[in-house]
């Protein structure tokens, strides 16, 4: 059996280590059974940031560099179908795991469908019912044409029910990124990063902000750094920024606004980020992933955005939705400052066994 793994974004590289790790196991057990191989699109093109995420989570060297870059989505999209389709030619895999959201994962998803290739994908039924979002689109048409769909909670398998997908083509397995976190948390647990900044564990709050609605728009910005400032004169900030988010902060010229009290940092490793996650007191974002190790760490993530592809983190976890209402973001981070932040429990199948269950769906299927 010859599995085609896709990577194109960082939080992408967290879920097929995972998965690598499963298929090692079974390996192990089963006369290497499975020919796994890794393509890295590049969507996400920093060198250093990949080479950073690959060595912290064990991945081995990518069997393919696509080296695709930044552009326009359909510019990305297009660029990745064509390289990968001369990968599929050449390979001619049983399946392509493809994972979450982004534009590599459609990408190669149609690319595969399109030669009758089969797909899993991983992180399936996910919605935030938004449509304004890009990754919305990129989750609905990847589940569309799939032929193995593994949700992670409740709400990915009623909304792909509700969407009339076939009940056989749907798994529910848990979350392959709480794999890699319960994996992982001995050696994050040994690092510091406040130490670098002389901060006491569960004095700071960190955050991160990277989303378009959010930080391309210089007024929805200013709104933000004046939110940050405001928490600055209660407890310090960490925030490692995002490229895109440095570039306009300079642009706008807010990058001279901001209080001495929140501390600008490079983007961080796996390892490191986690470590800064979990001794937060609590974190303020607008991702995705965030929103799911915040609730496994029990640390309260208050998320700027109007709407949550991931709701049972806000329904049993320690997530606060709050879209881009300010003062109710205020009124949740005095909650948690005054010690009285609601106590999350781990949703169901969130054991770090999520992998192993998938890579056993597929053999079964295959064999």
């Amino acid at each position: 059996m010859k599995i085609i793994s896709v990577v194109g974004a960082r939080p992408n590289f967290m879920k097929i280590a995972a998965i690598h790790d499963a298929i090692v196991s079974y390996n192990s057990q089963n006369n290497n059974k499975i020919v796994h191989l890794i393509c890295h699109t590049g969507q996400h093109y920093d060198e250093k940031m990949s080479k950073i995420f690959f060595n912290d989570l064990e991945l081995p060297k990518p069997d393919f560099y696509l080296g695709i870059g930044s552009a326009s989505h359909a510019e990305q999209t297009a660029r990745i179908m064509i390289e990968f389709e001369k990968i599929l030619i050449n390979e001619r895999p049983d399946l392509i795991i493809v994972v979450g959201d982004v534009n590599s994962t459609i990408a190669c998803s149609l690319t595969a469908v399109k030669l009758g290739i089969k797909i899993a994908h991983v992180e399936a039924g996910l919605r935030s019912f938004d449509r304004t979002m890009p990754e919305e689109i990129n989750r609905i048409l990847t589940d569309m044409i799939s032929d193995y769909l593994f949700v992670t909670e409740k709400s990915g398998y009623n909304n792909l029910m509700s969407e009339g997908i076939r009940n056989d083509k749907i798994f529910f397995v848990g979350n392959v990124m709480i794999d890699t976190l319960l994996k992982y948390l001995p050696k994050t647990r040994k690092m510091n990063v406040g130490d670098k900044y002389k901060i006491e564990n569960k004095k700071y709050c960190a955050v991160t902000l990277h989303r378009p609605s959010n930080v391309d728009n210089e007024d929805n910005l200013y709104k933000l750094i004046d939110m940050l400032n405001k928490i600055a004169k209660e407890i310090k900030i960490i925030f490692p920024i995002h490229p895109r988010t440095r570039k306009n902060l300079i642009e706008y010229g807010l990058d001279r606004e901001l209080n001495k009290k929140v501390i600008l940092e490079n983007p961080l490793g796996y390892l490191e980020f986690i470590n800064l996650l979990e001794n937060s007191l609590f974190v303020l974002t607008d991702s995705g992933g965030i929103q799911e190790e915040t609730t496994f760490l029990n640390v309260p993530c208050i998320t700027l955005r109007n709407s949550t592809e991931r709701p049972v983190t806000v329904e049993v976890g320690t997530n606060y939705l709050v879209g881009e209402n300010l003062e109710k973001a205020w009124e949740y981070i005095q909650i948690v400052l005054n010690g009285k932040a609601k106590i999350g429990v781990i949703p169901e199948l969130w054991d770090g066994k999520a992998s192993k269950r998938i890579i056993n769906i597929l053999v079964d299927k295959f064999f």
